[in-house]
């Protein structure tokens, strides 16, 4: 038996003392709530109205019964509120922050759609991970080691002189001393990539060819690393979609093939963190600058 339904039923028919404006009040036909009713008399083991007159007038037992059913009501009422209520409440979601705004608008629509809600925090990896770390976002779209992530985003050298070949090799960025002096180019990698992941393996090719340390470095922002290429031969570590937006030329890395890799983390396996990896699979990718098709990122 629906309790809470022959409750409301209850309620409503005792509060207007009659069977069908009781209905209509709970919004349910007539013979639904004098069945609900009966129901609920046959439950409790005792009449709750007096059927003998044409007003629903209660029993003494009903008038007894009352204060409680409308207790329960109540709280069926406040739960029901305090669940759509805990559905608005938006989401603590720590994002890299290579993410542009247009293309986090554009997924915070595409969730509220499915009635998710976000509040999303853009930092970088290590600011991601103290986020997380200190309970400040409830889940993060953290790096994973390259193959594991949900996503994945191919990275390569960017530069503003588009190269001759179809690769870069590191090795060609050897220090060559000309007569006009030293000719040192460099790779810069930004905030994202430092990340054992790439950073290491990055520094390994440079150690490999022979480059100098100061060679491969990290710089502060990407901001930073794009005004060093702009008015240098030098290179930024970076994915396709960022080289476009910064107007450099892509390339990839000739002896080694790199990609970051993404995951929502977090969430102690709510269904929120499922629907985020399946649900919003596309939108996810358009903000990182994933392929556009799951197969293509495999």
């Amino acid at each position: 038996m629906d309790l809470v339904g022959a409750c409301r039923a209850f309620v409503n028919v005792s509060e207007r003392g009659s069977f069908t404006l009781g209905a209509s009040a709970a919004r349910i036909p007539q013979p639904v709530a004098s069945r609900r009713i009966a129901a609920l008399e046959k439950h409790l083991g005792g009449r709750l109205f007096d059927r003998s007159t044409r007003r629903a007038t209660l029993t003494p037992f009903g008038r007894e019964m009352l204060p409680s059913a409308q207790r329960l009501v109540q709280l069926a009422d406040a739960m029901e509120h305090d669940a759509e209520r805990a559905k608005l409440t938006p989401l603590r979601f720590a994002v890299p922050d290579i993410c542009s705004a247009r293309d986090l608008a554009h997924l915070d629509i595409q969730a509220r759609e499915l009635g998710i809600y976000l509040d999303f925090h853009p930092a970088p990896p290590a600011g991601r991970a103290e986020l997380l770390r200190s309970q400040q976002v409830r889940m993060a779209l953290a790096e994973v080691p390259q193959g594991e992530g949900r996503w994945s985003v191919p990275l390569g050298l960017a530069s503003a002189a588009e190269p001759s070949a179809g690769a870069v090799f590191v090795e060609t960025l050897r220090v060559v001393r000309t007569e006009r002096g030293t000719r040192r180019r460099r790779i810069w990698i930004q905030p994202e990539d430092d990340v054992p992941q790439i950073r290491d393996r990055i520094m390994r090719v440079r150690d490999a060819v022979g480059l100098q340390p100061a060679q491969v470095a990290v710089t502060s922002s990407l901001t930073r690393a794009a005004a060093e290429c702009l008015g240098s031969a030098d290179f930024v570590l970076a994915s396709t979609h960022q080289a476009e937006e910064l107007g450099l030329y892509w390339r990839p890395i000739g002896e080694v093939c790199l990609s970051r890799s993404y995951d929502v983390v977090g969430g102690d396996g709510s269904e929120a963190a499922d629907r985020i990896r399946n649900d919003l699979w596309h939108g996810v990718a358009e903000c990182l600058g994933a392929p556009a098709r799951r197969e293509a990122a495999a």
